[in-house]
């Protein structure tokens, strides 16, 4: 598991901010727009490491972490108790004061399935797909 350094705060804030907690499609709600925490946590060296997470998989994703690639723990569950439904994307500030651009991503879905992704620069990207 990837525990370094607490991610969840700036997607929490931005989330709210921007308002996009609830950003389904196809009428499909995203349960439980709560995240986990509540403090901001930002780099200082003005890189924009805000990616949208594109749910493309055709199964809801349950959990979404995102990791700092120098560290062997996974960092807490950035959904917090929400899900992203299939054809759905959310705004996830993956920034954890480190100044770090290369995350490791791990989603997992309601099938079972987890995907994993390793060394994602985070300040060279807007958007991430997840598709199977």
């Amino acid at each position: 598991m990837k525990k370094a350094i607490n991610i969840i705060a700036g997607a929490a804030l931005l989330a709210a901010a921007l308002g996009t907690v609830s950003t389904a499609t196809a009428g499909e709600p995203r349960l439980g727009a709560e995240p986990a925490a509540t403090i901001l946590v930002q780099s200082r060296d003005g890189q924009n490491r805000r990616v949208r997470i594109h749910n493309q998989t055709g199964w809801t994703m349950t959990h979404f972490f995102a990791s700092d690639s120098r560290v062997d723990d996974w960092e807490e569950d950035m959904l917090g108790s929400g899900v992203l439904a299939n054809g759905a994307s959310i705004t996830m500030n993956i920034d954890d004061g480190s100044g770090a651009c290369l995350y490791d991503f791990k989603a997992r879905f309601t099938n079972g399935q987890e995907l994993t992704r390793m060394r994602i620069n985070v300040c060279e990207i807007a958007d991430y797909y997840y598709t199977r």
